[in-house]
């Protein structure tokens, strides 16, 4: 019995990463007979010539072309990629992962290495097809049918044998031959005669059309794997002397000769043969190459056992990176997987649990159920290759460089294709392939909350389409007069972490309808020392919006003054895209001498024509089911709708449910119904969502000061909001903001013009 090996050269799992691996020296030449192995295959032999007699010579012909319209630029992806950095081991698995992140990387890489693993027995099945005339003789002589495990599984254990004793290297020579000996069973069939037979529907060359378009994609479907394969060689990048060299070369290599291959042998089954001996024999082959009834059996057996070999050769080579990682739940799995043995650093303990996996299969004898989803696999693999080929491209980080290059509509085109081809080949498997992605990235996003996910290729991607959009919204803002107005607010404290109300004001603000920044202001000289101050509060602070799952966009503002931080801030650009047009101030309704800083300063926001709102914040909790208070004064005509805008610009997140706002109004005696139909009519065109019951006019008989009006109605309100006026600051001073000790939340406003509400 073999035995998972302890011993070890090098732990990968002290070292980090793959990355210290001494490789084999490989040149392209494994790369490329790994690949065309892997694709001149079993399908080639066993069921090429029914598409040909199925969909006729063009219907075959479009086939072909279709599947390479999603291998070439998949090819050229990699390639891409591969000459951008060093491919380490893992080949497609490693350049996920350090594109989408680990989770994402593990997540594919372990859907990639099941179907790797399993299309070993998948191959191995296929080559016991080789020894059907033996089976028919047993069958016949004996009288009892003879199981096919009785070849399989003592191939497979041969495979193993070969593969844990000899290595890569072995595996590597062994490869060479069976793939040369393919290639000189297709020169033979291709030199063979057409059949001659004396039936009229029999006769070679018949097959010139395009027959049964209706069953082009069940078709697809069954030869689509054929034009596969074309990255199995990069699995080898861990065992490359050049892997930037060989995997380009070897991969595009590998994916025109098949390509040419299997465009030849369209027109050569349609006239060699008739459509009815294309449909009716499975080894059709046999019958037009010279000396067909052994070598095309013979030639079977090596395309299947090369592409069996490319598979075993790969499949641990996925595990071992993934385990190296240590992205795997389990931690001692993932130190057992990654050990290697020798100087050439075989993943020994990965190939024996790949052999015993693809056993199970192999015992069961038939492998078709997982066949699909085996493919659908391998195109999710491809598609993310060539998107992230295309994210390079449109991202346009400084540090893509590769030697070769692609183009990104090739790569798009790429990764659509694969989508679509997915859902042409059955929209079942689609779904379960890709439910199955989903369980595991739960798995892994369970086991390794502190992996980044999908950051880094995106990032690029989204700087770019930021810029654009920034960029053509200053392109055409032009006529502001024309714009529906909304807030892009911006806010400074130097009180973040003592109260952070106001955080949640901003968070409101930005939820949905409107844009907001807030800057941490850090009082002092910019220098190393508050430059590192900043960045360890702006990271706790971004930590904390992050468990609030907030839309607002967190910065710091280091300054020698508040009034100098005020003013870098209103001349900061809006992330929106549009400039700001909105600050907000805050203070402490318990520290009232703080609202002078503010008054000193929005003077200098005036002067840029920015909307002002003062938040005073109270040690009350905010109770959203109490409603919003918005309070319209006959003073407040510049004021009104601004105030009401934000009101449902509040109601709007999702903290405030649960919510209303209520409107009292105060007017002069006599002017009560005028006020209200006013209002009722302001609602309705506006559509805002409050209800008229909810509008209160209120007449001022000058018994009651507006201060106590207010302080008696809404004591008990969630927020507060009302106007203000620069004269009645100059007339009472911060008395205009601190007469309201009984209140909660207020949020006082000031509009620079009247807003629109459409």
């Amino acid at each position: 019995m073999l035995n998972l090996v302890e011993t070890v050269i090098i732990d990968p799992m002290e070292k980090g990463s793959l990355s210290h691996a001494k490789a084999n020296g490989f040149g392209t030449g494994p790369v490329f007979f790994t690949a065309v192995s892997t694709i001149l295959g079993a399908i080639l032999f066993l069921r090429f010539g029914f598409a040909v007699g199925t969909l006729g010579f063009w219907g075959a012909i479009l086939l072909v072309l279709l599947g390479h319209l999603i291998t070439i630029p998949t090819a050229l992806a990699i390639s891409e990629l591969s000459t951008n950095t060093r491919v380490e081991g893992g080949g497609e698995y490693f350049i996920i992962s350090r594109s989408f992140g680990l989770k994402i990387g593990t997540t594919i890489g372990i859907a990639l290495y099941f179907s790797q693993t399993i299309s070993v027995a998948f191959y191995i099945v296929a080559f016991t097809e080789a020894f059907e005339p033996l089976f028919n003789w047993w069958q016949g002589y004996f009288g009892w049918v003879l199981p096919r495990q009785a070849i399989s599984l003592p191939a497979l254990i041969l495979l193993a044998l070969l593969m844990l004793k000899k290595g890569s290297s072995m595996g590597v020579k062994t490869l060479i031959i069976v793939t040369v000996i393919v290639f000189g069973v297709i020169l033979l069939f291709f030199l063979g005669k057409p059949i001659e037979t004396d039936e009229a529907l029999r006769i070679p060359g018949n097959n010139f059309g395009f027959f049964n378009p209706e069953s082009f994609f069940m078709v697809f479907a069954i030869c689509f794997p054929a034009f596969t394969g074309m990255t199995a060689g990069v699995g080898l990048s861990g065992d490359l002397k050049n892997p930037g060299k060989s995997i380009p070369l070897g991969t595009i290599c590998a994916t025109l000769t098949g390509m040419i291959v299997y465009l030849l042998l369209v027109w050569k089954f349609s006239v060699s043969a008739s459509q009815a001996d294309l449909l009716e024999h499975q080894l059709i082959m046999s019958k037009i190459a010279i000396g067909g009834a052994i070598i095309i059996p013979l030639g079977l057996a090596a395309s299947t056992s090369s592409s069996a070999l490319g598979a075993a050769l790969v499949a641990p080579r996925t595990l071992q990176a993934v385990a190296a990682d240590k992205s795997l739940p389990l931690r001692k799995f993932n130190i057992l997987m990654s050990r290697v043995v020798g100087e050439n650093r075989e993943p020994y303990n990965a190939t024996i649990l790949t052999f015993l996996i693809a056993g199970i299969f192999v015992a069961f004898g038939n492998v078709n159920l997982v066949a699909g989803i085996i493919s659908m696999f391998f195109l999710i693999t491809y598609g993310s290759l060539c998107l992230i080929s295309f994210l390079n491209h449109f991202g346009a980080p400084p540090s893509y460089r590769p030697r070769f290059k692609s183009r990104w509509y090739l790569s798009l085109a790429g990764f659509l294709l694969s989508i679509w081809s997915m859902f042409q080949i059955s929209p079942l498997y689609t779904i379960a392939s890709y439910s199955i992605i989903i369980i595991i990235y739960l798995v892994i996003e369970h086991y390794n909350k502190h992996q980044k996910g999908v950051v880094n290729i995106f990032k690029g991607a989204l700087f770019q389409l930021n810029r654009s959009i920034q960029v053509y919204v200053q392109n055409n803002n032009i006529d502001k007069d024309q714009e529906e107005w909304r807030p892009s607010a911006v806010c400074i404290s130097p009180h973040s972490f003592e109260r952070d109300k106001v955080l949640s004001l901003m968070k409101w603000i930005s939820y949905k309808h409107g844009f907001g920044t807030y800057f941490h202001f850090i009082e002092g000289y910019y220098s190393r020392q508050t430059h590192l101050e900043s960045k360890e509060i702006l990271a706790k602070l971004i930590e904390l919006q992050k468990e609030e799952n907030s839309g607002l966009y967190i910065d710091t503002m280091i300054s020698p003054s508040y009034t100098s931080a005020i003013a870098q801030v209103i001349q900061a650009p809006s992330i929106s895209g549009m400039e700001n047009n909105m600050v907000v101030f805050e203070f402490d309704k318990e520290q009232p001498e703080e609202i002078h800083r503010i008054l000193d300063n929005i003077k200098l926001t005036k002067a840029g024509d920015f909307d002002v709102c003062i938040f005073a914040g109270s040690k009350k909790q905010i109770k959203p089911q109490n409603g919003i208070h918005v309070w319209i004064r006959p003073t407040d005509i510049n004021n009104t709708n601004l105030m009401i805008l934000l009101g449902y610009i509040i109601l709007a997140h999702p903290d405030w449910r649960k919510s209303y706002i209520k409107i009292f109004s105060i007017c002069s005696p006599g002017f009560r119904e005028q006020t209200r139909e006013e209002l009722e009519t302001l609602i309705e065109s506006g559509r805002l969502p409050i209800t008229f019951k909810n509008i209160e006019i209120i007449s001022s008989d000058g018994n009651q000061t507006i201060t106590d009006i207010i302080t008696e109605r809404s004591q008990n309100a969630a927020l507060t909001i009302m106007g203000f006026r620069d004269e009645k600051i100059k007339e009472l001073g911060s008395n205009v903001f601190t007469a309201y000790d009984e209140l909660g939340d207020i949020l006082f406003v000031n509009a620079s013009i009247s807003k629109e509400i459409k």
